[in-house]
This record gives structure tokens, C-alpha cells and sequence, in this order.
């Protein structure tokens, strides 16, 4: 024998049934709106990319431009090289420096690569201890193109890394050493690929020269 449906009973699975569907509906909405805002991202991150391409470009035209060391021009290919294999990227590069020792050149190369048209994530990036400076370092570089590591004396330290991690950060085709304070000797404790001086130093240039030579690096032709 059927069961039968009470009114009561039929007004609450229809409710519910028009729950669901107004439920679905908000989140198709929902989802059709994120898709038009990452279209939107994306066309003006492109744009804009552009727009500082030729920027950087008339700035390095017009300034004098710098000179490379045999093994400096082997690391801005290696870079180079390796930034021309990734998707897009939020920023050109990430910054990271000791707060301790390193907070005033690194602002000084922030605002230069600024001047550049280089995008750079910055303030979040200052190391310090206590943190996971190993998944610090991994976010950076799902971020953005390149990763500049400013060492100094802190940074080195042993508070902040084992030899271990810092001697595969600075392995990572995307990291870009800049020296301050330190020498190619001491980092080379850390890792032998700097014993072959493929990294800037600010005993050699200036933080301008410096700044111009990471732009080479990871602003890319992308006509």
C-alpha cells in the first residue's frame, strides 16, 4: 500500500528544494564573479608588466649602462633561463634580508628596482628567527619570479639557517645573492656554488648598478 505524502510534509521538501536551488545558484554567482575577476587580474597584470617593460627599458637606455663579470652574466642566464619556464607570477621578484643588519640597503635596493618597474614583495619577507625560514623561502618563490637574497653577517648566521638550507636556497636557479658586509669566502662556508662569485656585491657596485643588473635578470622580452 503507497504511503501517503501529508500537505505538511510536501511544503517542506519542496522548501527545501528551493533552498538547494537558490544555494546553488548563489554559488554559480559566486563563482562566475571569481572567474571574471582573475580575467580581469590577469589582462591588467599583463598589461601592466608591459607598461613596465618599457619603462625599464627607457630608464636603462637612457642611464649608462653596467658591466658584467664573467660570472655574473653565467647567473643572470642561469636566472634568465629559468624565469622564461614559469607561469605568471604575482611579483618580478621577492626580497630577503636580516632586519638586524640589512633593513636600510635592502630598502635602498627595493626603491631602485622600483624606479625600474620591478615588482617587489618585500615587508614580509624580513627573516627572523623562530620562523620556518625554509617554507618562507618556498612561498617567496611561488610568488614571484626570482628570489634576492641580501646577505650580510646576520643573515649568515647560524640563529637563522643551518648550512643545510641556506646551501640549497643558494642552489635554486631563481635565487639571486646580493653581498653586504660579507665576503664571497664567507658565503662559500655555506655553499660551494658561491665560491665561483655568481652573485652582486655591494663592495664592488653601487645598490643602483646592483638593481639594474637583477632588472636584466628577470624582466623578460615578452612581445
Amino acid at each position: 500500500m503507497a504511503k501517503r505524502i501529508s500537505a505538511n510534509s510536501m511544503r517542506q521538501q519542496l522548501r527545501s528544494a528551493q533552498r538547494k536551488a537558490e544555494q546553488d545558484a548563489k554559488r554559480a554567482q559566486r563563482k562566475f564573479e571569481s572567474q571574471v575577476r582573475k580575467t580581469v587580474s590577469d589582462y591588467n597584470r599583463t598589461t601592466e608588466r608591459h607598461n613596465r617593460q618599457q619603462l625599464a627599458k627607457l630608464k636603462q637606455s637612457s642611464g649608462s649602462s653596467v658591466s658584467f663579470t664573467v660570472e655574473e652574466q653565467h647567473l643572470v642566464d642561469r636566472v634568465q633561463s629559468a624565469v622564461a619556464e614559469q607561469d605568471e607570477r604575482e611579483y618580478d621578484v621577492f626580497l630577503s634580508y636580516a632586519r638586524v643588519d640589512g633593513a636600510d640597503v635592502a630598502e635602498q635596493l627595493r626603491s631602485e628596482l622600483d624606479s625600474l618597474g620591478i615588482t617587489v614583495w618585500f615587508d614580509e619577507v624580513a627573516i627572523r628567527a623562530g620562523k620556518s625560514l625554509s617554507r618562507q623561502m618556498d612561498d617567496g618563490l611561488t610568488r614571484a619570479r626570482a628570489g634576492v637574497t641580501l646577505l650580510t653577517e646576520a643573515y649568515l648566521g647560524r640563529r637563522f639557517w643551518t648550512e643545510r638550507e641556506l646551501g640549497a636556497l643558494l642552489h635554486k636557479d631563481t635565487v639571486i645573492p646580493v653581498l653586504h658586509g660579507v665576503s664571497f669566502g664567507d658565503v662559500g662556508k655555506f655553499s660551494s656554488f658561491l665560491r665561483d662569485q655568481a652573485g652582486f656585491s655591494t663592495e664592488y657596485d653601487s645598490v643602483e648598478d646592483i638593481a639594474q643588473k637583477i632588472a636584466e635578470a628577470v624582466l623578460l622580452d615578452e612581445e
